[in-house]
């Protein structure tokens, strides 16, 4: 096939469907990826919490940002992909809104009624739930408006497309905040109506893409069982908790590194706009290393990419300097590339036959858990290592013992289970 002929087939393969909805993904990780840049050091700077609050309220909006799509995806397949993503994208917009709204003078007597803490905590869950949704939305429409031959395309695409909201989402918030000089209230504001912005998109442009007869989960209840189904799996559960430990180091990259920046380093470091270094790392250097990487099995790239990652931190402890910080996130970013598109084959592969779709939702559960550890553990390593021993530095080696135990781990997984050869369903690396 020529180049011209595989052009016009990609031109022609995707329908319009396609389209809209990525191009809502770009502004929605545009969104989300603003705000977690800054949501550290606004709830720590501005609002004053502690490091240990901060870390557990950053880690709960994460883990109930990442465990939900296995349910969202159950919403949107029963009410429509359209209905689904104008829901997430109009309650992420009132969410940014309101979590940009707390010093405003009518929020005043509802933080003197409630308090900060459980304000927050309850403001920060309304965002929460959009990612939930959306995330399945979009990658259904992916699956559903792409010709077969031009799929895998489809998925790079969306793919490509996140990771260049991720790299922007930073952006914003460092040109919102610094160069504008609006404040970090504000970046939340921007958030929210980028995703207000793209709720009328939706609603003007997105129709639901025919359906190819996928068998759907009956309901909500029956997605709670599905649950009970996959956790049975004494195999498939040990390796999430395991491999959740990738996100464990992994996630500190939102959690205690703008805080340790600001705080141990350079009060006025842009650790929003340096948070851009990871998701650019990502979109130039993904494809060299997955040609490098490709003949490596699925199980042994994982296995790497968590030792990658978790060798990153390190650098900022031996060189704790904004250069460092920034050595490191290309760090993290390898290790990063080194597993992510593997992950997903193992776990395919893992699943008995015939619940493979099944398997799939719960693929995001390692990221859910790792985020819910991450926050508070972040916190606790900042206060203890920085206020309590001043010695700040060295909790990135206590961040590397994880993912270092974590990598062990996975290689005795490997010996006892022997992943990547044929040892009951399922199981090739």
């Amino acid at each position: 096939m020529s180049f011209f002929q595989r052009f016009e087939e990609i031109r022609t393969g995707f329908d319009r469907p396609f389209w809209v909805a990525n191009f809502t993904e770009l502004f929605e990780r545009l969104s989300y990826y603003g705000a977690s840049a800054v949501l550290a050091i606004y709830l720590n700077e501005q609002l004053h919490f502690s490091k240990e609050l901060t870390g557990w309220m950053i880690g709960t909006f994460g883990f109930v940002v990442w465990f939900l799509p296995v349910l969202g995806g159950t919403l949107a397949d029963r009410f429509g992909f359209r209905r689904a993503l104008m829901f997430a994208y109009l309650v992420m917009s009132l969410g940014y809104f309101l979590l940009g709204s707390l010093d405003a003078p009518w929020m005043q007597t509802v933080r003197l009624g409630l308090g900060d803490k459980w304000l927050v905590f309850g403001i920060l869950m309304i965002p929460a739930l959009g990612p939930a949704v959306v995330k399945p939305c979009v990658a259904g429409t992916t699956a559903r408006a792409s010709r077969e031959n031009v799929r895998a395309v489809g998925f790079s695409i969306y793919y490509t497309i996140v990771n260049i909201g991720a790299m922007l989402g930073p952006v914003m918030a460092w040109l919102v905040r610094k160069k504008l000089e609006l404040g970090m209230e504000n970046v939340f504001r921007v958030s929210a109506a980028s995703v207000f912005l793209m709720f009328l998109f939706t609603f003007f442009f997105y129709r639901d893409p025919a359906q190819a007869g996928e068998k759907k989960v009956a309901s909500v209840a029956a997605a709670l069982g599905n649950m009970f189904v996959v956790l049975k799996n004494f195999r498939f559960v040990l390796f999430l908790i395991i491999f959740s430990s990738f996100f464990i180091v992994f996630w500190q990259e939102f959690v205690a590194a703008p805080l340790f920046l600001r705080g141990y380093v350079d009060p006025n470091a842009d650790a929003d706009l340096l948070l851009a270094v990871d998701p650019l790392a990502v979109i130039c250097l993904q494809i060299p290393i997955s040609f490098l990487t490709r003949r490596m099995k699925a199980f042994t790239a994982m296995t790497l990419g968590l030792l990658i990652t978790s060798l990153g931190w390190p650098i900022l402890a031996l060189y704790p300097t904004v250069w460092g910080f920034v050595a490191a996130l290309v760090v993290v970013a390898i290790g990063e590339m080194v597993q992510v598109s593997r992950y997903y084959d193992y776990i395919s592969r893992l699943a008995p036959s015939g619940q493979q779709g099944l398997y799939m939702g719960y693929a995001f559960l390692p990221i859910a858990i790792g985020y819910f550890v991450a926050g508070p553990l972040g916190g606790y390593l900042l206060k203890y290592f920085g206020d309590v021993l001043k010695r700040p530095e060295l909790m990135w080696w206590a961040v590397a013992a994880v993912g270092i135990a974590g990598t062990l781990l996975m290689v005795v997984y490997d010996r006892v289970f022997k992943p990547g050869e044929e040892h009951g369903p399922g199981t090739k690396g």
